[in-house]
C-alpha cells in the first residue's frame, strides 16, 4: 500500500510534554492503539521520519525512535529502501471477661468449682473443609531466600514516606480518613492513580473505572467471587499461578490448561476450546506469564480480545509487575486496547514497592466496579484509607516514579549479575533465558536432579528455597528464583550454596 496521506496523524496522535513519558513513547503506544482500533490497517506504509516529524512537530529523532518502538513490538515491519509497514495480521472489525465453671452430669458444679483453664482443641460442630487451602507459601525467618521475585524493602524511601504519612495523621483537614468513607476507596487515590495508570500503561479510565484492594489476591478472589458461578470454565496457562487457581477453584470454576511457549499462551488452543465449550474466564499474566517469565507477543494480544469479543469470555488480565522491564520494550495491557469492555485489569503496589503496603486496584468498566463495591463492603469495608492517601500524595509528587526509575536500574544490575553466576557455576545443569523484565528467572534443570532434596540442602546451609517454587515432574523440572529482594554480594552467597546444594545431590 502507498503512504496513508489521507490520515490525519496530528489528530490520531496528541503529544502532552507535561507528561512523565517521553514523547517517542507516547507517539508509539498511540499509533499501536490505532492499530489495535484497525485506524491504522495491516500493510499500510506509514510517512517517512521527516514529513511526520514535520506534521506534529516534533524532532526526526523522536519519530525514529517511536517507529524503532513499534518495530521492537513487532507492531510494524522496517523494509530495506522501502520504508516502515503496519504488521497486524489480525483482522479487526470497525471501530465501535466471664468464666465458667465446670459442671458435673447432672449440670451443677462440681466439687471443687474448677474453672476452664484452656481453650477447646477442637469445634463442637462440623464445617466445610478445603484441601485446596492447604498449600500456602512460607517465607524464611532468617538467612538468605530465593523467593517468588519479591522487591527489596532495603531500597524504598522510607524517610519520605513516613514523612507524608505523619503529615497526614497530623493534619486536621485529613480527620476525615480515620471515619467510614466511600466504598470504592479513597477518592483522592483513584484519581490520582487512574492519572498515573493512564500515563504509563495506556489506558483511558478515570476514578470510577477503579476499586482499590489489599494487593493482586484480593482482586483475583472479588473478581472470581463476583463473575464465576459453580460450573463454570476457567482458562489459565499450563503452567499458571497456583494462588489464582486456587481462588477460581474456590469459587467453583472448573480449570482448563493450555499450552504457553516463548510468545506466551496459545492463542490456537483457545480458540479450538472456545469452538466447543462455552468458556467463562480466561486469566492471564500477559506482561511476564507467571511463572515461566515470557512476554505475550503483540499479534496474541490482539487475537485474544477479538476472540474474548466474538465467544464472550471475560480476560482477567493480572499485571503483577509491569512496572520492571529492562529492555525498553513495555507492552502495553490488554486493557488498552479493550473497546468491547472484556477485560479486567488487576495490578497493586505490592510489587513496585513492597508487599507490606497492601495496596492493590482492580480496572474495570464502571457497572461492574458499582457490583464489586457491594462485595468490597462486606469483606473489608474501605481498605486503609491513610495508606491510599500517602500514595497518592507520593504519586502527585512524582516520588513513586523516581523511586521505581532509580530502583530499576538497581534490579536491571542484580538481574545480570545473577544470571551470569547461574550460567558459571551452574551452565551444566541448567538452561534459562535472561528475562526482559520482573524480577525472577524461570531456570530448567537435568532432569536427573531431585529439586526436593537440593531445596533441604540448601536450607541446611541457610538458603531457604520455597516448595512453592519448584516444578518437578514426568515432563519438566524447573525452578522460578527471584532475584529481586538480594543484593550483589548476597546473589553470589546464594548461588554459590546452590550449587553446592547441586553437587551434593
Amino acid at each position: 500500500m502507498s503512504s496513508p496521506v489521507n490520515i490525519p496523524f496530528k489528530s490520531v496522535i496528541r503529544i502532552d510534554k507535561s507528561l512523565d513519558r517521553p514523547v517517542y513513547l507516547q507517539i508509539a503506544h498511540q499509533m499501536i492503539n490505532a492499530i489495535q482500533r484497525g485506524v491504522l490497517l495491516d500493510g499500510i506504509q506509514l510517512p517517512g521520519t521527516r514529513s511526520l516529524a514535520d506534521d506534529l512537530e516534533v524532532h526526526r529523532k523522536t519519530i525514529i525512535a517511536a517507529y524503532y518502538e513499534l518495530d521492537a513490538q513487532g507492531w510494524t515491519e522496517i523494509r530495506p529502501n522501502k520504508g516502515t509497514f503496519v504488521r497486524n495480521k489480525v483482522p479487526l472489525p470497525a471501530i465501535q471477661p466471664k468464666s465458667y465453671r465446670r459442671k458435673t452430669a447432672e449440670g451443677g458444679p462440681d466439687d471443687h468449682e474448677k474453672f476452664l483453664n484452656s481453650y477447646p482443641s477442637k469445634t463442637g460442630y462440623t464445617f466445610k473443609q478445603s484441601i485446596l487451602l492447604d498449600v500456602l507459601p512460607v517465607t524464611a525467618t532468617s538467612g538468605l531466600e530465593f523467593n517468588d521475585g519479591l522487591p527489596d524493602i532495603r531500597l524504598l524511601p522510607l524517610e519520605r514516606l513516613s514523612k507524608v504519612y505523619g503529615g497526614i495523621l497530623k493534619s486536621k483537614t485529613n480527620y476525615r480518613h480515620f471515619g467510614y468513607s466511600h466504598v470504592e476507596g479513597n477518592e483522592f487515590f483513584r484519581e490520582t492513580l487512574a492519572s498515573y495508570l493512564n500515563n504509563t500503561r495506556g489506558l483511558h479510565i478515570n476514578k470510577n473505572n477503579i476499586l482499590t484492594t489489599r494487593g493482586i489476591h484480593m482482586s483475583i478472589y472479588m473478581a472470581s467471587s463476583i463473575l464465576i458461578e459453580p460450573g463454570d470454565l476457567v482458562i489459565v496457562g499450563d503452567l499458571s499461578y497456583y494462588l489464582a487457581n486456587m481462588c477460581f477453584q474456590q469459587c467453583g470454576g472448573k480449570i482448563i490448561s493450555v499450552p504457553v511457549d516463548e510468545e506466551g499462551i496459545s492463542v490456537e488452543a483457545i480458540r479450538e476450546l472456545c469452538k466447543k465449550k462455552s468458556i467463562r474466564m480466561l486469566y492471564l499474566t500477559p506482561h511476564h506469564h507467571y511463572p515461566t517469565t515470557v512476554t505475550l507477543s503483540a499479534e496474541r494480544r490482539t487475537e485474544l480480545l477479538q476472540l474474548a469479543a466474538t465467544y464472550g469470555f471475560i480476560i482477567l488480565e493480572d499485571d503483577y509487575d509491569y512496572d520492571f522491564h529492562y529492555n525498553g520494550n513495555s507492552v502495553l495491557p490488554l486493557a488498552s486496547a479493550d473497546t468491547n469492555g472484556m477485560v479486567v485489569y488487576i495490578g497493586s503496589f505490592c510489587k513496585s514497592l513492597a508487599p507490606g503496603f497492601r495496596s492493590g486496584y482492580l480496572v474495570a468498566p464502571e457497572n461492574l466496579i458499582v457490583e464489586m463495591a457491594k462485595l468490597r463492603r462486606l469483606v473489608d469495608r474501605q481498605g486503609d484509607m491513610l495508606m491510599e492517601q500517602a500514595l497518592a500524595e507520593l504519586l502527585e509528587e512524582r516520588e513513586i516514579q523516581r523511586h521505581l526509575k532509580k530502583a530499576l536500574k538497581i534490579y536491571q544490575e542484580r538481574r545480570d549479575v545473577f544470571t551470569g553466576l547461574l550460567q558459571k557455576q551452574l551452565g551444566e545443569e541448567l538452561n534459562f533465558v535472561s528475562p526482559p523484565g520482573g524480577l525472577s528467572v524461570w531456570t530448567q534443570w537435568n532432569p536427573r536432579l531431585n529439586l526436593m532434596r537440593i531445596s533441604k540442602k540448601c536450607q541446611k546451609r541457610n538458603l531457604y528455597l520455597p516448595q512453592e517454587l519448584l516444578y518437578q515432574n514426568e515432563s519438566f523440572t524447573a525452578m522460578r528464583l527471584g532475584f529481586g529482594n538480594l543484593t550483589t554480594a548476597e546473589l553470589e552467597e546464594a548461588v554459590h550454596v546452590l550449587s553446592l546444594a547441586v553437587k551434593d545431590s
